[in-house]
């Protein structure tokens, strides 16, 4: 079911490789005028796009959660469920605060003192999506580092959905301040602009569908986002290993989304094989084996490379949004990845739930930039001061590179201050 792809197979290598969201381009031609709309007639086009696209009725005294109804959450919740939310949101919590971090302020030259300080955003969006069931870890996982960065206000927006329960209950213990039963392009435009309703926020977070994607992309720079994300994906790296356990982890991967990607890079064609056989063993005992299949058919793939070098390079170029690997030896040589799981317990699932962030990026953005965290909410200025004899010291530089620059007045701004 799943296919087998030799790493000298470059033109299929390369169609592994280029998942970029399909079809971006026309979300973003659907979305731009539900984003004018709301932004330029606020609550009166949030709530008919709500009732258009959620099948949802809201008015302006219902789109947001009130505090009777997060009480009421708590009497509909189960009590496991509650005590695994609450141990879970410790845990993101205690992460998050090893990530924060630190102001410095040191004297370079004599007279010359730089630094850094610490700000945390004023007001930040959390986008959970909706969706058959409720995702109590993206709350956990967007609103605790932002309230463990200092952001003042951490407004939760979300698709509409009776019984939202446990949605209210995970918003309340990570520590969320406002809670909007609003989805799609429609709440990003609405945290992005504010309406009469909903505050503007300086930075949205959090993934969603295409949709989604596509509105954060037009708002980018009225507002910040954390990145764009695009189908899930997993790349497991191994030469020897559990063929049961890697199967599992592949299919937990793949039954997120018909678009999802699960990918094994291995040396070893018998573990290649063995795992094929797992992944068609296990797929039949999932409730989820309608989405899995299709994502292993269309999307997934097992690469056989010729050496673990040539393995790791593959997986590097990759970027994945999850890597899983065997070894912990091999992880200096890992430059590219969301998150890394190492050895054969660290199963994915733990990061999606409880440990680390599973906001991460996917599409090959490891490249550049790593998962959501503490460091999302926070700015970081740098501060100068200097002495008359530190601005002595290097005055003759600013001078010398302003007159080859042309700026006069930045080189005059020195001068007067030792006439």
């Amino acid at each position: 079911m799943i296919r087998t792809i030799d790493i000298k197979n470059k033109e299929e290598i390369e169609k592994i490789k280029n998942r970029k969201e399909a079809n971006l381009d026309l979300a973003l031609l659907r979305v731009k005028p539900v984003i004018e709309s709301v932004k330029k007639f606020g609550d009166k086009s949030l709530i008919e796009y709500t009732k258009k696209y959620d099948c949802f009725d809201v008015t302006k005294n219902t789109i947001e959660i009130k505090s009777n109804e997060i009480k009421e959450a708590y009497k509909k919740v189960d009590k496991g469920l509650v005590k695994a939310i609450k141990e879970a949101a410790e845990i993101i919590k205690k992460f998050s605060k090893e990530q924060l971090p630190k102001e410095w302020n040191k004297e370079i030259r004599k007279g010359i003192k730089i630094g850094q300080i610490v700000r945390p955003l004023e007001k930040v969006g959390c986008y959970i999506p909706g969706g058959k069931y409720s995702l109590v870890s993206t709350v956990l996982m967007t609103v605790i580092p932002a309230k463990v960065a200092g952001v003042k206000e951490v407004i939760i927006a979300s698709p509409p959905k009776p019984k939202n329960y446990a949605l209210f209950v995970a918003a309340d213990i990570a520590g969320a301040d406002k809670i909007f039963r609003i989805g799609g392009a429609q709440a990003i435009a609405a945290l992005a602009y504010g309406t009469e309703t909903i505050p503007k926020v300086d930075k949205i977070v959090g993934p969603g569908n295409i949709f989604v994607t596509a509105a954060k992309k037009l708002v980018y720079g009225d507002v910040g986002i954390d990145f764009l994300a695009g189908p899930t994906e997993v790349v497991v790296l191994a030469e020897k290993g559990n063929a049961k356990f890697i199967a599992a982890d592949l299919l937990a991967q793949a039954e997120h989304d018909r678009m999802a990607s699960a990918v094994l890079v291995t040396t070893n064609k018998g573990l290649a094989e063995k795992i094929k056989e797992e992944i068609n063993i296990q797929l039949k005992g999932l409730k989820t084996e309608s989405i899995a299949s299709e994502s292993i058919i269309k999307n997934s793939a097992i690469i056989l490379a010729g050496n673990m070098d040539e393995a790791i390079g593959l997986v590097n170029d990759f970027a994945p949004e999850h890597l899983i690997i065997e070894d912990k030896k091999i992880l200096d040589k890992i430059n590219n990845a969301g998150a890394i799981f190492v050895g054969e317990y660290s199963c994915e699932a733990a990061g999606d739930y409880c440990i680390g962030n599973h906001v991460l990026p996917t599409s090959g953005i490891a490249k550049f930039r790593a998962g959501l965290s503490v460091l999302d909410f926070v700015k970081m200025p740098t501060v100068q001061e200097l002495s008359r004899n530190g601005l002595n010291s290097i005055k003759d530089i600013i001078t010398t590179l302003a007159n080859i620059e042309g700026l006069d007045g930045h080189k005059k701004s020195v001068e007067v201050r030792f006439k």
